[in-house]
């Protein structure tokens, strides 16, 4: 070989291990950093002739396992909805609470059934009436309460959804930009790797939402589609659509249009989990939450309220009322009207015959709410007739717990038990899909940069860093005797 081949093999190899240290650096001191695939530098011998004469670096490539790296958005998707629909359950089961809490709906309805029988035992004692009345506003604050909570929940749900759905436009408006720079930048031969990590960093959060299946189109473009099939992006980016609601009342539904849905590219997309076009994911749990979940609790408090109020109003526990007049529970004041349940327990009030604090009188929890005077101090009837009624087994005209004969405690620990089991089943599906993930995301990293084997490779690079600066230096000396003679 000539000493200008030696040079020019030994010019190629400096810049192929200069490339190498790069991609080196580059890989252990990204190790850690959220989409970053490891790189490595593609070489190849150069040759003039039979002759070689060194080494040319044909491109960089991201070791990214696809198949892995899909399963793992789909996990990770799959975890998000879950937990986010696990952490609104628990809320709502926190305020129902359980029987051994003092402030649960069990216990205030316990409490009001206890007061209604002491105060049978002895009607006369001004104490025990008041007794009955405290627990009786005791228990409409408690609905009250509840209601709000799970008002909560829907109204926040629909905000996530609104934040979900902006969030989701602007990464797949990212994706579908970052797709033309890649194209244009491997089309003028530059460096295309930190590109292919902003996009991948832009996939996972879109998966964060939706579960995404990603296509390669060639050239290292990309198509996003959902697992359930709906298209993200093919070239142009989809565009999703939904307004969020100001106040979402207890019978607001989607179905009857009070609510919003949501659309991409204008056309209503089904969103309901069971045959939804959205798979599984953030986006779909919260409007599973604001449409299902979160009413059918609103639903199951509602009927409660109503089988209260039925119990009470009864001819039989008070025949001083006039006909359809309402008993000690009211609907804000009002009777009890099937075409306004929705919401009722927020609204569940104390009839005022019998509140001194809205100019009613205590004995009417005796003599009944429809007395003009006080009867017989000693008298039991009405009181007696109440307490049957709270404890009477009945069927429940509305909710969605399965049919059958229930008193009114009954009722408040099937739902409160209802509500444990759906949190449960939550939790556990939660778990399993956040093992799963788990699992998939550390296998996914064993397969990303291994920092002890990139050291390794970085004392190899140095020593043929340092065999092609000697083969310089060789040649330098050749040189120097040359024009020495």
């Amino acid at each position: 070989m000539s000493i200008s081949g030696a040079l020019s093999s030994a010019f190629s190899g400096l810049t192929a291990t200069s490339r190498l240290a790069e991609a080196t650096a580059a890989n252990v001191s990204n190790a850690l950093t959220e989409g970053f695939a490891r790189r490595e530098v593609q070489l190849a011998s150069r040759s003039l002739g039979k002759t070689g004469v060194g080494v040319a670096i044909t491109g960089v490539t991201r070791q990214v396992d696809a198949l892995l790296l899909q399963d793992l958005r789909l996990a990770s998707s799959h975890q998000g909805g879950r937990a986010l629909f696990s952490e609104a359950l628990t809320r709502v089961e926190t305020a129902l609470g359980t029987a051994d809490q003092s402030g649960s709906l069990a216990a205030r309805i316990a409490r009001l059934e206890s007061t209604v029988i002491e105060a049978a035992a002895r009607p006369e004692a001004e104490a025990r009436l008041t007794a009955v009345l405290e627990a009786a506003r005791s228990l409409t604050e408690g609905l009250a309460q509840i209601s709000t909570v799970i008002a909560t929940e829907r109204q926040t749900a629909d905000r996530q959804i609104a934040a979900e759905v902006k969030r989701l436009n602007d990464s797949l408006a990212g994706v579908a930009e970052l797709n033309q720079r890649i194209r244009a930048f491997a089309a003028a031969g530059r460096d295309t790797t930190a590109l292919l990590d902003q996009r991948q960093t832009l996939v996972d959060v879109i998966a964060q939402a939706v579960p995404v299946r990603e296509i390669s189109r060639g050239n290292d473009q990309i198509a996003l589609y959902t697992s359930a099939g709906t298209l993200l992006l093919d070239g142009e980016p989809a565009q999703f659509g939904f307004t969020a609601t100001g106040m979402i009342t207890p019978d607001m539904t989607l179905a009857a249009g009070s609510l919003s849905g949501l659309s991409v590219n204008g056309q209503p997309l089904r969103t309901a989990p069971s045959g939804g076009r959205l798979g599984e994911g953030r986006l779909a749990a919260l409007f599973a939450l604001r449409d299902e979940t979160a009413p059918e609790a609103q639903a199951n408090l509602d009927a409660l309220a109503r089988d209260l109020m039925e119990r009470v109003s009864a001819p039989a526990v008070d025949p001083t009322r006039a006909p359809g007049a309402p008993g000690l529970f009211t609907d804000a004041g009002a009777a009890f009207d099937p075409l306004t349940e929705p919401g009722l327990a927020g609204r569940l009030a104390l009839n005022a015959a019998a509140d001194p604090d809205q100019g009613g009188a205590l004995w009417r929890l005796r003599d009944g709410l429809g007395a003009t005077t006080p009867g017989p101090a000693g008298f039991a009837g009405r009181l007696t007739a109440l307490a049957e009624a709270l404890a009477a087994p009945r069927a429940q005209a509305s909710g969605t717990l399965s049919p059958g004969l229930r008193s009114l405690s009954a009722l408040a620990a099937e739902i409160g038990s209802a509500q444990s089991a759906a949190r449960l089943g939550a939790e556990a599906e939660t778990a399993f899909a956040a093992a799963r993930s788990d699992t998939l995301r550390s296998a996914f990293l064993q397969g990303g940069v291994d920092t002890d084997q990139e050291m390794q490779n970085l004392l190899l690079i140095e020593q043929a860093y340092a065999a092609n600066a000697k083969v310089f230096k060789t040649a330098d000396d050749m040189i120097q005797t040359l024009l020495g003679i």
